[in-house]
């Protein structure tokens, strides 16, 4: 087995499986790389968008466009700094420009703000299932309770067969009346 060769300073030349070093030609790993935080810069755009659809920004930009028309339309020549002549070749340029930048990033926060969307639907969808299972067992449950109510005495039963069971006991205490002797001998028959 070989050993790498190694130079001064320097990681082997042949170990790919390490990563190179923090420095390259004499700068740090930050200023060479810079790290871009994705969400950092979602929220970004998504705040650039919102700006952009703003009554703030399209007046600001409005007068922006009208003060640049104006001076280069009716100041001096030679104070004129993108002349009538040439059709307002700056500023067609910076609003291209704008409009480039624009574009991509309000694209950038819709397709965030759609991932939002998907992701509260999902969620949404998620709990009307559980709220719809929740339902359906406590409609099972009340269904249960309505068959058993069923077969359980009410309180107006109760108190009826109680009614019953007291006049058959007071029926029962009460003396006999007294009655006369048979005197037929059929009516003996019958009782005896």
């Amino acid at each position: 087995m070989t050993t790498p060769t190694t130079r001064p300073g320097r990681r082997p030349l042949d170990a790919l499986d390490l990563p190179r070093d923090s420095q390259r030609r004499g700068l740090p790993v930050s200023v060479r790389t810079p790290t871009l935080n994705q969400e950092r810069f979602g929220v970004w755009s998504e705040r650039f968008a919102r700006f952009m659809g703003t009554a703030k920004f399209l007046m600001g930009m409005s007068v922006f466009v009208v003060v640049w028309l104006a001076w280069n339309t009716f100041a001096p020549t030679t104070l004129q700094f993108d002349p009538r002549e040439l059709n307002y070749t700056l500023l067609t340029l910076i609003l291209s420009l704008q409009a480039s930048y624009a574009a991509p990033l309000i694209l950038l926060a819709q397709n965030r703000q759609a991932d939002r969307d998907r992701i509260f639907l999902e969620q949404d969808r998620a709990r009307d299932e559980r709220n719809l299972a929740d339902t359906e067992f406590l409609t099972r449950e009340v269904a249960a309770l309505r068959i058993a109510l069923r077969e359980t005495a009410t309180r107006d039963f109760i108190r009826a067969e109680l009614r019953d069971l007291l006049d058959e006991i007071d029926d029962r205490r009460s003396p006999a009346p007294a009655t006369s002797a048979p005197t037929t001998p059929s009516q003996q028959a019958m009782e005896g």
